[in-house]
């Protein structure tokens, strides 16, 4: 069956907005994906909330190719962060034609998780935006089963759950869990593969989410079965950072490559293989 495919932001964050378009557009992407917030203090910020050019020379470009954004990042919600915090986020999202926002809720308190959780998708629902729960495999929320208990506490009917292969494989969750859950919680996946062994430390497991993930078919996350426990009319994101292969190459051939192995690999279309392997290249 053949997908439509979004351009995650992480795949080439060293590209602005308008860029990012411009990259989907050319490489055959349906939609793009963009990061309008900073998880850590190294990544670029693209403040469409609060730049007035940037949102607009990003509309121009979506005008120009017809590409559509498919969802917005990164909503995540720690100790400190109320979801109030993200009203400029959230305008901002709408203004680009988003219907999906990505949440996390790296938070030991669970019943404050829950509550900021449902009120963020009270403040999206008015947008018509549906609001995704990722679950890193390091965080508090971070199995299947612990984002099931947020969406069953919270009982909001803009909510879901986003499934990244990186963290289904990594977190020990079922696909048989998967499998049961309502088909309405899961509107997009992200796709990547990557080796299932967790790495035995944070800053490992971070850098390979962060630049390190490979593409589909290249690790040992089952990663067809995982997506086989999903409707199979959702689009799927690639969202694949490769540092040292993007430094060798540029991010457009990255997300070219993505997309061609991805088609392969998932939709039984003809695609370029992986490259060879070489010294300085490999993302692994």
């Amino acid at each position: 069956m053949k997908h439509d495919y979004s351009l995650a932001h992480l795949t080439v964050l060293s590209v602005p907005p308008p860029e990012l378009v411009e990259i989907a557009a050319r490489t055959g992407y349906e939609y793009a994906s963009i990061r309008v917030t900073r998880v850590t203090a190294a990544e670029p910020l693209y403040d469409l909330a609060r730049d007035p050019v940037l949102m607009r020379e990003t509309r121009s470009r979506l005008d120009a190719t017809g590409i559509k954004v498919h969802d917005i990042e990164l909503f995540r919600m720690d100790p400190a962060i109320e979801p109030e915090s993200f009203a400029p986020e959230l305008e901002a999202a709408a203004k680009l034609g988003a219907k999906r926002i990505i949440a996390q809720l790296p938070d030991p308190d669970r019943a404050r998780a829950i509550d900021r959780f449902g009120r963020l998708c009270d403040m999206a629902k008015p947008y018509g935006i549906f609001v995704g729960l990722e679950f890193p495999h390091w965080t508090e929320t971070g199995t299947l089963s612990e984002a099931v208990r947020v969406l069953r506490a919270a009982k909001r009917s803009n909510a879901g759950i986003l499934i990244d292969m990186l963290h289904m494989g990594r977190s020990g969750s079922s696909t048989d869990e998967l499998r049961g859950l309502p088909r309405e919680w899961f509107q997009f996946a992200h796709v990547c593969d990557a080796e299932r062994e967790v790495p035995p430390t944070l800053e490992r497991c971070l850098r390979t989410a962060r630049d390190e993930r490979l593409f589909p078919g290249e690790g040992s996350i089952d990663v067809r079965g995982i997506l086989s426990c999903l409707p199979q009319d959702i689009p799927y994101a690639l969202e694949i950072p490769r540092s040292a292969l993007t430094k060798a190459v540029g991010p457009e051939e990255v997300a070219r490559l993505a997309l061609r192995v991805a088609r392969s690999h998932l939709d039984g279309a003809e695609g370029e293989s992986v490259p060879q392997r070489r010294s300085g290249t490999s993302a692994r």
